[in-house]
């Protein structure tokens, strides 16, 4: 049996394509290895959203190159966003790849892993969408899953590329939705994690905005599900009837990942985004209001063209006044293809470094103040097992807390159950993790 490697790069959304390629390989009867030493076809998933994501992929495709020379290795495939972008210029600069597959073929990853001839390509499918019989092998921790809901977006901001590499907004129906939350459940998973490129655009290439309000309060009857979370929520699609329904179903974790990208109108309006400081604030009081003790997390990109002092200081007031519970930032980098390459890159990176340092130690501050004020009381957690560093020591998150993104609870004493959801009382809140012991 052909004994297949696998890297992923990139997104969650990303790592849902991996899941369904090592799916379909295993479904096929190919052996699938951790050792890339050991493996005689490696596929790297890439992820091709930013230059630095670009420079990890170019990389990972070099490292697994070197295993046709010192290992098992006689057949790389590459696959994910770098294809969708760069699959000419890949194939010429790097002779060792033998096959290339795009966002949208991921379901023939098998034809391509065993095809016999370099450069083999399958039919390409520009609606393609996966559903809840696509076959999965999950990679994340038992308990916990990412569910994809839409794929392609429909927004144009000036920055990103994605449009271009995913294509237009594709929605899976909610009869589809639930029918794989039913199945994961059944597989021992506890928190799904709602993805997409803007899931609050989810039904509306189908004719119906409500759709993920209507998902939401569906998933609530799915029973074992303890919790899922809504990610990638685009702020001017935030009804009041949305976020009703989080409000108002029980096992809706009270958290929304909504990235804003900046504060100032100006530059807001350069991104082809809108809004500024003003109104997200409106923006996040009504989501507060209607969905009290909700824990927001938002992103932002420093450097962009165009902002100057005056733009970057009005994004620190508002991160100030924001006080989200998480916060990522992000450098501008110019994607080729996007309106805004034409603007080039006029601020210097040392700019750029120090405006993410900056925001990053400002909204470290707010997370400290708030995590100390969770001390003493006892949090639901969902435990996933000992830390990588010590045996001693056991990680899990919160409702509160995203995989990945956004810290962890360590949990120092009791009797700890892995994979399951316990009660924890925290004892000590840090930055970013907070400390406590089951009970």
């Amino acid at each position: 049996m052909t004994k297949v490697g696998f890297m992923s790069l990139g997104c969650p959304k990303n790592l849902v394509d991996s899941e369904v390629m090592l799916g379909h390989l295993k479904l096929k009867g190919f052996t699938l290895t951790a050792d890339a030493a050991q493996a005689e076809v490696l596929v790297v998933n890439t992820c091709g959203f930013i230059e630095s994501a670009k420079k990890e992929s170019i990389e990972a495709i070099l490292q697994a190159a070197a295993y046709k020379k010192d290992g098992l290795c006689r057949r790389l495939v590459v696959a994910g966003c770098m294809v969708e972008r760069y699959r000419d210029q890949l194939l010429a600069d790097m002779p060792e790849i033998d096959a290339c597959l795009g966002t949208r073929d991921i379901e023939h990853i098998a034809e391509v892993v065993g095809a016999s001839s370099r450069l083999f390509e399958p039919e390409r499918d520009p609606a393609y969408l996966y559903d809840e019989h696509s076959p999965r092998l999950l990679t994340t921790p038992k308990a916990s899953a990412y569910l994809k809901i839409s794929e392609g977006c429909d927004h144009k901001c000036a920055f990103c590329i994605i449009p271009a590499i995913r294509g237009p907004q594709r929605s899976r129906t909610i009869a589809s939705v639930v029918a794989e939350a039913r199945r994961l459940v059944d597989q021992g998973v506890l928190e799904l994690n709602l993805v997409g490129q803007d899931t609050t655009d989810f039904g509306r290439d189908l004719g119906d905005p409500d759709a993920l309000e209507k998902l939401v309060r569906a998933l609530g009857e799915v029973q074992g599900l303890r919790w899922f979370r809504i990610h990638y929520a685009y702020p001017n699609r935030l009804t009041d009837g949305l976020l009703r329904a989080v409000a108002g179903t029980p096992n809706c974790a009270k958290y929304l990942d909504m990235p804003l990208q900046h504060a100032d109108a100006r530059l807001l309006k350069a991104m082809a985004r809108g809004g500024g400081r003003s109104v997200f604030l409106k923006l996040l009081a009504k989501v507060r209001r209607i969905v009290p003790g909700i824990f927001i997390r938002s992103n932002f990109i420093v450097g962009f063209p165009g902002e100057d002092e005056a733009a970057f200081e009005e994004l620190c007031a508002f991160v100030e006044e924001a006080r989200f519970e998480h916060v990522g930032v992000f450098t501008y980098s110019p994607e080729e293809g996007t309106p805004a390459f034409a603007l080039g890159d006029p601020v210097p990176v040392r700019a750029k470094n120090s405006r993410k340092r900056r925001i990053m130690e400002l909204q470290q501050k707010i997370c400290r103040a708030r995590n100390r004020g969770l001390e003493g009381q006892v949090l639901e957690v969902l435990v996933e097992g000992a830390h990588e560093e010590t045996e001693l020591v056991f990680k899990g998150r919160h409702w509160g807390q995203a995989p990945e993104v956004d810290g962890q609870v360590l949990i120092v004493g009791g009797n700890v159950v892995p994979n399951t959801i316990q009660p924890v009382r925290i004892t000590k809140g840090h930055a970013y993790d907070l400390v406590g012991e089951v009970i």
